[in-house]
């Protein structure tokens, strides 16, 4: 079962003009919607199914600076004041509390990894800090294991998945954005080297920009531009439980299990780590560039191979702008659950915390997750195509750090972000990284 989402009020008539068209209505491009609408540009957001209907309603809802890379711990500190204010900002509820997040160590090589993180985040003055066993458990009271330690961020929180990137959306049609849902961009008009318009399944739109948060969709987009992203997907799965009285108010993650408490007294239950990786021709095509990422998560792996093999070699690389795309054949991109990952969470929780024990599972999703080979996100422009630029590849931690990072694709749009922001998350860091044929 899919999670709801809020609705958000589109466009009935596609305008024929706007300065700037976002491909993706998902957390990013919908702030990037909102930024740029307070500085006065004319932004149209263009989704292919509802506001938020993939991955951003279907994560943890975590809003995070522990274990960060270093690259993104100044971009995620702006992000987490942003969330202090989005309700002000934004007018409307996104569920965001500051909650403090503990991730318990199992051993020695938890507690190295946890120590060596904290040496790297050191400069950024950060409030993490390791915890005794005795610390973990006064903090997460009803616990039955003796943990060795704990990492832990009393700033850490989370906000609702559901709630979020509508609202965020709202605030920016509000702002003076135009939004259309169930309209999906076909493909890009050049003029002279640069974009000059965008095809929808409702028409044609001229504009000066194009800013691809497309999520997962984003790699079969450029390739039909005849842009190489290596870009992967791995499938997460996620609970949501009825309330609960006794369990602990700060999230947490162990061995096999990981929470947060949602604003409704239930709880958000799935494991760290647990997705699985379905074998697709993009495996062999990127297969160089995700090799470091492969030799040091190869105990984490699951492999799959099955239909999904079939079904994208099956897809076009392109397709003409006046016939249906493959964007308009999956609305909204809805996985089945893996139910062995999910009952194995519910075990390891149940084990931790006996008040879990028995616990009501109202609610079962699965969620597809786009992925980079060093895990940090594409916000860059694209040299080779004027005008283009690109917002995705969040690699799983999209959601605590989508307010500034659209925030950020808004100020690189307009020419006001710095070089030193966007050094680490540009383009042309992959060495294949440009038009081919």
């Amino acid at each position: 079962m899919a999670p709801s989402v809020a609705p958000v009020a589109s466009l009935e008539v596609l305008p024929t003009r706007a300065d700037v068209v976002i491909i993706g209505g998902g957390i990013v491009g919908a702030a990037a919607a909102f930024f740029l609408a307070r500085k006065g540009i004319s932004t149209l957001l263009c989704e292919k199914g509802v506001i938020g209907g993939e991955q951003s309603s279907r994560n943890w809802g975590w809003c995070r600076m522990t274990l960060r890379d270093p690259a993104e711990i100044p971009l995620m500190r702006e992000s987490m004041g942003l969330w202090r204010e989005m309700g002000r900002l934004a007018g409307a509820e996104t569920g965001f509390k500051t909650t403090g997040l503990i991730y318990l160590s199992a051993g020695p090589e938890d507690a190295a990894k946890y120590e060596a993180w904290l040496e790297k985040a050191r400069g950024h003055q950060l409030d993490s800090r390791m915890l005794s066993g005795r610390e973990a458990a006064t903090l997460l009271p009803g616990g039955l294991r003796d943990w060795p330690g704990a990492l832990y961020t009393p700033s850490d929180g989370g906000a609702e998945p559901d709630l979020a990137a509508p609202a965020i959306a709202e605030a920016a049609r509000r702002q003076g954005a135009a939004v259309m849902t169930n309209c999906a961009v076909r493909g890009i008009e050049t003029a002279g080297g640069r974009v000059a318009a965008v095809v929808t399944e409702r028409g044609r739109i001229a504009c000066n920009a194009v800013l691809l948060a497309g999520g997962i969709w984003s790699g079969l987009f450029c390739r039909s531009l005849g842009l190489r992203l290596p870009q992967l997907k791995v499938r997460g799965s996620v609970m949501r439980t009825a309330p609960l009285s006794g369990a602990p108010e700060v999230s947490a993650t162990g061995p096999g299990f990981g929470y947060r408490k949602r604003a409704d007294g239930g709880y958000i239950v799935s494991q760290p780590g647990a997705t699985i990786s379905d074998i697709v021709p993009d495996s062999f095509r990127f297969f160089g560039e995700f090799l470091p990422s492969l030799r040091s998560e190869w105990r984490n792996l699951r492999l799959r191979l099955g239909g999904r093999f079939i079904e994208e070699a099956a897809l076009p690389r392109r397709w003409a702008l006046d016939r249906p795309s493959p964007f308009e054949a999956v609305r909204i991109m809805d996985p089945q659950p893996s139910r062995a990952v999910l009952d194995e969470a519910a075990r390891n929780i149940a084990a931790a915390f006996p008040a879990f024990r028995g616990m009501k599972i109202l609610e079962r999703w699965g969620g597809m997750i786009d992925v980079m080979p060093d895990a940090l996100p594409v916000i860059s422009a694209v040299e080779s195509l004027p005008g283009f630029h690109l917002a995705t590849g969040f690699s799983g931690h999209g959601f605590g750090i989508g307010p500034a990072a659209g925030r950020l694709a808004a100020d690189l749009m307009t020419g006001e972000a710095s070089p030193a922001e966007l050094a680490p998350f540009g383009f042309g860091r992959f060495a294949s990284g440009a038009r081919s044929s």
